[in-house]
């Protein structure tokens, strides 16, 4: 029970974060993570389930001032990401999709602030070999799963990988929509916006919309469809 609840409790912490960062993307206003999250003096004390949350969405904290004609994240803002960094490191043999968020997380700590995080990046980034002659299902569900990942300009190896295989990662957001599994057609479309080589009868603003409209409801959704609306039209820095 006291584990349901306080997976219960992440998941709420999860959607609140990510309907704030939704607005934030529609808006166009300056995120502010500092105030949403509370935590302890030291860097590895987390105080509520509100930190966690950060760990679970990610880089994509920042996305808005990555994204928008907006003001940078604040010291505090950068403060708070860069606890949930060091609180929450991928344990040893975690799957590959935890050491790759984890690393997305510490490169953009370390392009907007690397004296926020202690332990400079040095550039080495995880391998993708998982991934280079992964099944078309499988590929577009851990490319989902990894949908901080796509940012333009964007160069790394699991960006490389999804660049040389667009028609497979049309076809897992295909098959999502089919499924009905909103969160991983949204992630897959916001990957597609991107690639070149994307069949034109997969009819992508179209198939976007209607997992917005299905499947909206869900902020996580809601947030990688109105990521891929920005980076397809085009509305960025």
């Amino acid at each position: 029970m006291e584990q349901s609840g306080a997976s219960t409790r992440l998941a709420g912490a999860v959607q609140g974060l990510m309907s704030e960062l939704v607005s934030a993307l529609r808006s166009g206003d300056r995120f502010r993570l500092a105030g949403l999250v509370e935590v302890g003096n030291g860097p590895e004390v987390t105080a509520d389930p509100a930190l966690a949350a950060v760990r679970v969405v990610g880089a994509d904290v920042v996305l808005p001032s990555v994204l928008l004609r907006c003001a940078p994240p604040g010291p505090d803002d950068l403060t708070v990401l860069g606890k949930a960094v060091h609180a929450y490191p991928p344990p040893a043999g975690a799957p590959p999709t935890s050491v790759w968020s984890h690393w997305a997380m510490r490169r953009a700590l370390s392009r907007l602030d690397a004296g926020l995080d202690g332990r400079p990046d040095d550039g080495t980034e995880p391998g993708a070999e998982w991934l280079e002659d992964a099944p078309w299902q499988f590929l577009t569900h851990q490319l989902a799963v990894l949908a901080p990942l796509a940012l333009p300009g964007e160069d790394c190896a699991v960006a490389r990988v999804a660049r040389g295989r667009p028609v497979d990662v049309a076809r897992g957001f295909v098959r999502a929509v089919r499924r009905r599994d909103w969160l991983q057609a949204a992630g897959a479309g916001r990957w597609l916006v991107l690639l070149d080589g994307v069949p034109h009868t997969l009819g992508l603003d179209a198939g976007l919309e209607f997992v917005a409209q299905m499947g909206g409801e869900d902020a996580r959704v809601a947030f990688q469809v109105q990521a891929a609306r920005l980076m397809r039209t085009g509305v960025l820095v």
